[in-house]
C-alpha cells in the first residue's frame, strides 16, 4: 500500500505542476493583456477629458526630454570619465560615496562601501548609480514643470547649479544647490542624508517676479536599457510601486517595454522606482500628499523610467513655494527597511524585498535565521539549527505519520493476502483493505504529510536564501564562502584535482552529492515498491534531484540533506520502537545486486 501512497502524491505533484503551469503560461498572459487594453482605453478616456495634464514624462529631465533622435548614435565613456566630465558635490558618509552632477543637479554617482562584487574583499565596491553617458546610466532627478503652454524658464539638464565652495554632502552637512532663471525665479534644490542610504531632496521656488506662477514638483529615477538580472520567476527585478489600497504594483521590465507605459491612479501615501535582487533606488513622496505615479518606457532611448509628479504649488510674487520627498538609494537590508517604514511613516516599504507568497512563513524563517545567526555567527550554522526547530514543531505529526508508516509495514502480509485474494476485484480488494485499516487505525495518506508540509517551508527557505542581502557573500565552513550561491566543487574534475572547469551541467558539488546520498537512504528504509516502474522512477530520483539542486544555493541543499539527515534518524527511532523490520540494507543490497540473466527456458 505504501506504493499506493507514493502514487497519491506522485498525482498530487503532477496535479500541482499542471495548475502552476497553466497559471504561468495561460491564465497570467491572458490577464495581462486584458489589463493592458483596459489600461490603454482608460488613458485615451483620462486624455480626452483632460488634455492639458502636465506630467513628469516630459519634465526637463524626463527620459522623453533626452531621448535621442532616431536614428542618432550615443557615443558612451568610461563611467570615470563620465564623472569627471562635470562639476560635482561630492558624497560621503559611513555607507555610501559618489557626487551629484552640479550639471543638471541629478544624483547619478553612487558607490555602496559596504558591499563588494565578489567573496573577495579587495574587489570593486557596489556600483548603484551612473551618469548618462557611461555605458549603464542609472539615476535620480527632480525639479518642476509647469501647466502646458506657460512661459516659464525651468532649469533642465543642462542647468548649472551653485553650491558653496568647498561643499559636502555627508549626514551632518546638508547641501544646497540653488539656480536663479533670470527671470524672477530663484530654485533651490536641498540635499541631505543619514547615516545609511535614505537622502531628502526639498525643493523650494523664490518668487521674485510680478506675477504668481503654479508649478507642479516631480521626482523621477531613470535607467538606460534593461539590466542583467536573475531571470527566476521567484524574484522581481524592475518597475515596481505601493500605491495607497491598490497596494503592491510590480512592473517586468519587458512588459513595459512592450506596453510603453503603466500610469496606476493617484494616491496619497506609497512609493515607486527601480529594483534589482539586491538594490533598489525608489522615490518617497511625502504621506499625505497626492501625487501621480507612472512607470514609462522610451522607444527612442531604451530608457525605463519610475517619476511622480506632485500636485499644484502656487508661488505668489514675493514668497516662497516648497516640497520636499524621500530618494532610498542602497541595499535592500530587511531591518533597515523595516525601521524606514515606522519612522518615516512609509507605506508597506518592506515588500521592496520580494518575500513571494509565503510571505507570512518566509520573513519569520528569516528573521529566525538573523537571530541565530548574531548568536553563533555563523548563517550556516544558523539554517540546521533552524531545521531543527522546524522538525521539532512538527515532530507530533511527523510522528503520528512515521507511527501509522510503521504499522502498515507491521500488517504487510494481511495486505498482500488481500491482494492475492481479491487479485481480478479491484473494488472488493479496496473495500477490504479500507477495512484493514479501519481495524488497525491506519491513515493510509499519512506517509504525505510530512512532504507536503516540508513543501512551503523548503520554498520559504529558498525564498529567504535567494532575495535577502543578508545571505549574500555569507560563509559557511570549508569551500563554502557563499551560502546564496551554488556548491563551487566538483565530481567531475574530482573537486579540483583536476585543473578543468566543468561545465554547468556539471558542477555537482559535495553538498549536493551528499543531499543525494541522504534522499536515498531515506528512500531506501522503506519497502520497495512492487511495480517495476516504480521501482525505477524512486531509484533514480535521487540521482535526478542530485543534478537539478547543484545549480541552487548551498544553503538550501545544505538544509535539505541536513533536513534528510534528521529525518532518517526519527524514522529509525520511531520503526525500532513500533517493532518494524528496518529494511534499509535489504533494500541496497537487492538494489545493487546484479540481476541473473534469463535462461533459455525463460
Amino acid at each position: 500500500m505504501f506504493s499506493e501512497n507514493r502514487n497519491t502524491l506522485l498525482a498530487i505533484a503532477l496535479s500541482l505542476a499542471v495548475l502552476l503551469a497553466w497559471q504561468y503560461f495561460v491564465a497570467q498572459p491572458q490577464l495581462e493583456k486584458q489589463q493592458a487594453a483596459l489600461l490603454a482605453q482608460q488613458e485615451a478616456q483620462q486624455a480626452q477629458t483632460d488634455p492639458q495634464q502636465p506630467s513628469a514624462q516630459n519634465a526637463p529631465g524626463s527620459i522623453e526630454a533626452n531621448a535621442p533622435a532616431a536614428g542618432s548614435q550615443t557615443q558612451f565613456q568610461s563611467r570615470e570619465q563620465a564623472i569627471g566630465a562635470t562639476a560635482r558635490l561630492q558624497i560621503d558618509t559611513p555607507r555610501l560615496s559618489g557626487s551629484i552632477n552640479l550639471v543638471g543637479g541629478q544624483l547619478d554617482d553612487i558607490r555602496l562601501k559596504n558591499y563588494h562584487e565578489t567573496v573577495d574583499k579587495s574587489s570593486p565596491t557596489v556600483v548603484l548609480f551612473s551618469p548618462k553617458g557611461s555605458p549603464n546610466p542609472f539615476y535620480a532627478d527632480y525639479g518642476w514643470v509647469s501647466d502646458p503652454g506657460a512661459s516659464v524658464s525651468l532649469p533642465g539638464p543642462d542647468t548649472v547649479w551653485s553650491v558653496d565652495a568647498g561643499a559636502q554632502l555627508t549626514p551632518s552637512t546638508p547641501v544646497t544647490a540653488s539656480y536663479d532663471n533670470g527671470e524672477g525665479l530663484t530654485f533651490k534644490r536641498t540635499f541631505s542624508i543619514d547615516e545609511n542610504y535614505m537622502f531628502t531632496v526639498t525643493q523650494s521656488v523664490e518668487n521674485n517676479s510680478a506675477a504668481a506662477v503654479t508649478l507642479y514638483p516631480y521626482g523621477l529615477i531613470a535607467r538606460k536599457g534593461k539590466p542583467k538580472t536573475a531571470g527566476f520567476y521567484i524574484l522581481h527585478e524592475g518597475l515596481l510601486g505601493v500605491f495607497g489600497e491598490e497596494g503592491l504594483k510590480e512592473v517586468d521590465y519587458d512588459d513595459l517595454a512592450e506596453t510603453g507605459s503603466e500610469r496606476p491612479a493617484p494616491v496619497d501615501r506609497g512609493w515607486l522606482g527601480i529594483t534589482d535582487k539586491y538594490w533598489a533606488a525608489t522615490l518617497i513622496p511625502q504621506p499625505g500628499e497626492t501625487f501621480q505615479p507612472s512607470f514609462t518606457h522610451s522607444n527612442a532611448s531604451d530608457n525605463y523610467q519610475a517619476d511622480f509628479l506632485g500636485g499644484a504649488t502656487t508661488i505668489e510674487s514675493g514668497s516662497t513655494g516648497e516640497t520636499s520627498s524621500y530618494l532610498f538609494a542602497g541595499a535592500k537590508e530587511t531591518k533597515l527597511l523595516d525601521a524606514y517604514e515606522e519612522s518615516l511613516n512609509i507605506e508597506r516599504f518592506e515588500l521592496l524585498i520580494d518575500w513571494g507568497w509565503f510571505y507570512f512563513l518566509t520573513k519569520p524563517m528569516f528573521f529566525a535565521i538573523d537571530w541565530l545567526f548574531h548568536v553563533f555567527g555563523n548563517f550556516g550554522v544558523a539554517i540546521l539549527l533552524v531545521t531543527v526547530i522546524i522538525k521539532a514543531f512538527f515532530f507530533p505529526l511527523a510522528n503520528k505519520s512515521y507511527v501509522s508508516m510503521s504499522k502498515m509495514k507491521l500488517v504487510q502480509p494481511q495486505m498482500q493476502e488481500i491482494r492475492d485474494r481479491y487479485a481480478d476485484d479491484r473494488a472488493k480488494q479496496q473495500q477490504a483493505l479500507m477495512e484493514l485499516y479501519k481495524k488497525e487505525k491506519i491513515n493510509p495518506l499519512a506517509g504525505c504529510l510530512p512532504i507536503l508540509i516540508q513543501i512551503p517551508v523548503f520554498f520559504a527557505l529558498y525564498k529567504v536564501l535567494f532575495v535577502t542581502i543578508e545571505m549574500r557573500h555569507a560563509p559557511f565552513f570549508g569551500w563554502i564562502q557563499d551560502l546564496s550561491a551554488p556548491d563551487p566543487t566538483s565530481l567531475f574534475n574530482l573537486f579540483g584535482a583536476i585543473p578543468w572547469d566543468p561545465p554547468q551541467l556539471l558542477m555537482v558539488g559535495i553538498w549536493p552529492l551528499i543531499m543525494g546520498v541522504t534522499m536515498f537512504v531515506q528512500m531506501k528504509m522503506n519497502p520497495a515498491p512492487p511495480d517495476p516502474t516504480q521501482q525505477m522512477i524512486f531509484t533514480w530520483m535521487p540521482i535526478v534531484f542530485t543534478f537539478m539542486l547543484a545549480s541552487f544555493p548551498a544553503g538550501l541543499v545544505i538544509y535539505w540533506a541536513w533536513n534528510n539527515s534528521l529525518s532518517i534518524a526519527q524514522q529509525w527511532v520511531i520503526m525500532r520502537r513500533q517493532g518494524v523490520k528496518i529494511e534499509l540494507f535489504d533494500n541496497l543490497k537487492s538494489t545493487f545486486k546484479r540481476k541473473p540473466k534469463p535462461t533459455e527456458d525463460s
